[in-house]
């Protein structure tokens, strides 16, 4: 592997190599797409049914530096394929080392919009979890794990933490958060940020992209911005200030760079189009406002129509559907983006200077922000990374022992039974336990298992939240819809507690409307991403429920209709309240 000459991370070396960049160079450096893993951790050939390009194409001829891995492989694997491109970008006229980027990897949910399964890396709870347990200094020890398995394969950007308030329950994107209170998102996102950054950004530091700016929770129908569906944001109550203030505390704290999210703005002063291209929202609210010096990246695929698996995927270029791709992004460099995630068009900037829409000057802003923090992160440097060293790091007993006790304390304990009921938790030993699926191989050490509940002393079920399934192979992804079981799910639930002492442990990506089953089980719990080993460990009593709800749950759908989607906790009577939470 050949190493680039050492540069400082000194305000003039950026000076200097901009300077020495050809305008597709620099082009280049604005983009920011999707990239694949070959078998072995070799370098992926192109995939046009998934809408990949080959390394060789981004790297060398559309002169990209930086690419969003998707997809998994062990970790000495994604270190030598990290070493693989790293070696075909020092091949390049100036060897500009490539910044790799993902989505959050430290949980148990998995959408290819979103997030992907821990696999190798160490399993935590979702970051309602981590909110749930409502411990800075824990966040900070999560992040800082990230922090360390991420530079173990070299990935150097998180496309998180997700810093938006969830005051509306049916956004599909609730999990991602850290809840309904701004002044608890802002304290977690400012932990989350030091333990991926350190006190400044460099060498051992991993940037992070906070999103969604200006906050992505007030959408209007409950629904996605990911479709055209869900693209309105409202802000009835007026509580803008409320979803900016995680942002404010992020920018205060030194957040490396920012993500737009897909929303447009309705029923405001601001103008009705997509943030991405709101010169109001991006340079108005985030540069001037918020003081922010950092990259600005519009999110995935704001400019091109893609197509997924034969599906078509229209560019969320929401209020701007009408204009071309070019026209698309000649709109979001005037509005302040610097890059454009899950795009690979270089050609569009440098057809766009040369035929006087947009300066080279505007570019060369862009480019040198974007330059400065690969040299803040020492890239130049070091390039590469150890494979074997990855393999010790990535998800190390250590590491894998913290997640699973964060598991165990974010399970938050609604309602438990009366004592001497079978139901009451901590449950007894000896106890002859109805469960069903997978959940029965993580009981049976403990309890006698039965396959008919007539015949139990209690009964154990695990639910995941209510959503309405959507088709498409994207859309399926996104849990919205309604926040109440259906008839039938609940009709089993009643079978089963009117038989048997029920414990149930619903798992909420969502606020659920629990209403109808808290009635009828002996005791609840809730759980934000939780295996089931941890659960049954909280069951026995090895662990105690830590976890207090991080939002409101709602008494029905009726109650989420009638509220202000940006207006925090303004249910009147929820069923529980934001913070509640008992233990044993």
């Amino acid at each position: 592997m050949t190493q680039q000459p050492t540069m400082t991370k000194q305000p003039q070396q950026v000076d200097e190599l901009l300077g020495r960049m050809s305008l597709p160079e620099k082009a280049g450096l604005l983009f920011h797409p999707m990239i694949g893993i070959g078998p072995g951790g070799t370098l992926a050939a192109a995939d046009p049914d998934a809408g990949l390009l080959a390394a060789e194409e981004l790297v060398l001829q559309r002169r990209i530096t930086h690419v969003n891995l998707v997809g998994t492989a062990p970790a000495a694997d994604l270190a030598r394929w990290h070493n693989h491109l790293q070696d075909l970008a020092a091949s390049t006229r100036l060897g500009v080392p490539v910044t790799i980027s993902t989505d959050p990897r430290h949980a148990r949910s998995a959408n290819p919009n979103t997030a992907a399964l821990a696999g190798v890396f160490s399993t935590w709870p979702e970051p309602l979890g981590l909110a749930a347990i409502g411990d800075p200094e824990l966040v900070w020890r999560y992040a800082d794990t990230v922090r360390r398995e991420y530079l173990a394969v070299g990935i150097r950007a998180a496309l998180h933490p997700q810093a938006d308030v969830a005051t509306d329950p049916r956004w599909p994107r609730v999990l991602g958060t850290f809840g309904e209170d701004p002044e608890l998102v802002s304290r977690l996102t400012v932990a989350y940020l030091q333990g991926l950054q350190g006190p400044a950004l460099g060498p051992d530091s991993v940037a992070a992209l906070v999103k969604h700016f200006p906050g992505g929770g007030p959408v209007r129908t409950g629904e996605d911005p990911h479709f055209r569906y869900g693209a309105e944001q409202a802000y009835p109550g007026g509580r803008l200030a409320a979803h900016l203030a995680p942002f404010v505390a992020a920018v205060r704290a030194g957040a490396a760079q920012v993500m737009l999210g897909y929303g447009m703005p309705v029923g405001t002063e601001l103008p009705p189009v997509a943030f991405a291209f709101n010169h109001e929202v991006v340079t108005g609210l985030l540069r001037r406002q918020l003081g922010f010096t950092g990259v600005i990246c519009a999110d995935w695929g704001v400019l091109t129509d893609a197509c997924f698996r034969g599906e078509h995927r229209p560019a969320r270029a929401w209020g701007v559907e009408h204009l071309d791709p070019a026209a698309r992004l000649r709109t979001a460099l005037h509005a302040g983006v610097d890059q454009f995630g899950g795009e690979a068009r270089p050609d569009l900037v440098v057809d766009l200077v040369r035929g006087g829409q947009v300066t080279e000057e505007q570019i060369d802003a862009s480019a040198a922000r974007i330059l400065r923090d690969k040299l803040r992160l020492g890239l130049f440097e070091h390039r590469y990374v150890d494979p074997e060293r990855a393999e010790q790091e990535v998800g190390n007993s250590a590491a894998r022992a913290d997640g699973l006790a964060a598991q165990r304390a974010c399970l938050t304990l609604l309602r438990n039974a009366v004592p001497g009921d079978h139901a009451h938790l901590p449950l007894a030993a000896g106890l002859r336990v109805y469960a069903e699926g997978p959940l029965r191989a993580a009981l049976s050490p403990r309890w006698t298992m039965v396959s008919d509940a007539h015949q139990a002393d209690v009964a154990v079920l695990r639910l995941a939240a209510p959503f309405e399934r959507r088709p498409g192979q994207i859309e399926a992804y996104f849990h919205a819809g309604p926040l109440e079981f259906p008839p039938a799910t609940m009709e089993r639930v009643r079978a089963i507690a009117a038989t048997v002492p029920t414990v149930v442990d619903v798992y909420l990506d969502r606020p659920a409307v629990l209403t109808e089953l808290a009635d009828c089980v002996a005791a609840l719990l809730v759980s934000f991403g939780v295996d089931d080993s941890a659960l049954v460990d909280v069951l026995a009593g090895q662990a105690a429920p830590a976890g207090r709800l991080p939002f409101d749950l709602p008494r029905s759908q009726q109650v989420v209709l009638a509220g202000q989607p940006d207006t925090p906790f303004d249910d009147p009577d929820p069923l529980f309240r934001y913070g509640h939470g008992l233990t044993y």
